[in-house]
């Protein structure tokens, strides 16, 4: 599919989310702008406090945005919203928590859990199609229907995603962000929880916000990857492209820490440690995000820029 047939469904421009006031504010997000197309999975990737789970709580409105704004279908969903805009967003955007054990109410069965979107937004029939759909999303997440009476403190963590998927699912919504859902499981367990996800993409057409922090699972899952650190943006590029030509360092860095089955050169391997200090002199030009072309954008001032199109052309 060619850049002019993609349909942009979700369009984050200049945002910045700055938490506390004066001299204690924070700003956990600077200036980050991206589209997010129909139908694709866009991972958003970067360490621990990076701002990942910041920009994908903005977009599901538990952040506020302290400038520029969030677009939905060509709507601003940021900022203030009627009560039936309001509702609308929830119910077309869901979203997958990273701890399945904390973002599950323990005093609720799993039946009423499934249920609070389906009641809320009385997107069912009658009772008896309320049940069916909660029993047809449960089997195809991989639960049974007797697990429906139960409590989650009652599952293992791999157990509670699946619930928590199913949670998302039975909204029918159009877009999902998925905050490192997979990070508190086994390996084994990802691996299914993975294959779910893309399985609900392909039969219901969903587009996916996919956070992480580790690059190797992205690489699989991914269409396109941005890659964010302290809150700015580094580098976006389509997946195979990114492994094939990481260019900004810090990118490099994230590739380099990715773990190589075989001990013996996982034992030996360099890694390459990202040091914006040393590496960058931005004190006379600041860096903006260029495109290379080819969809690839790179962070860097005018003579990083070229620097990064004679690795990536051979200029």
């Amino acid at each position: 599919m060619s850049e002019s047939e993609k349909k942009v469904l979700l369009s984050i421009q200049n945002l910045d989310v700055v938490f506390g006031r004066g001299k204690k504010a924070f700003k956990a997000v600077d200036n980050v702008s991206f589209d997010i197309y129909k139908g694709e999975t866009l991972s958003l990737v970067g360490e621990s406090g990076s701002g990942k789970t910041t920009i994908g709580r903005a977009i599901v409105r538990i952040n506020p945005c302290s400038a520029g704004a969030i677009y939905y279908d060509g709507k601003k969903i940021s900022g203030k919203l009627s009560a039936k805009e309001d509702r609308e967003v929830i119910r077309k955007i869901q979203m997958i928590f990273q701890d399945p054990a904390a973002s599950l109410n323990e005093r609720a069965t799993i039946e009423y859990i499934i249920s609070e979107g389906l009641y809320n937004f009385h997107l069912y029939k009658d009772e008896k199609d309320r049940i069916a759909k909660i029993e047809k999303i449960v089997e195809d997440v991989g639960l049974l229907p007797e697990h429906l009476t139960r409590y989650p403190h009652e599952f293992s963590g791999g157990q509670r995603q699946r619930v928590g998927l199913a949670r998302s699912i039975v909204m029918e919504p159009e877009f999902i962000v998925a905050d490192e859902p997979i990070s508190a499981l086994d390996v084994s367990i990802r691996a299914q929880v993975l294959n779910l996800l893309k399985k609900f993409q392909v039969e219901r057409g969903l587009t996916y916000l996919f956070i992480a922090h580790d690059l190797s699972i992205v690489r699989f899952i991914s269409d396109r990857i941005v890659v964010i650190y302290k809150g700015k943006i580094m580098e976006i590029a389509e997946s195979e492209e990114l492994f094939a030509y990481p260019l900004h360092p810090y990118t490099k860095s994230l590739i380099s820490a990715i773990p190589v089955p075989d001990p013996i050169i996982e034992k030996s391997k360099k890694l390459f440690i990202y040091d914006p200090q040393t590496m960058h002199d931005y004190s006379v030009e600041k860096p903006e995000l260029v495109d290379l072309g080819n969809g690839h954008f790179v962070s860097g001032n005018s003579a990083e820029i070229e620097k990064y199109k004679k690795i990536r052309f051979g200029e």
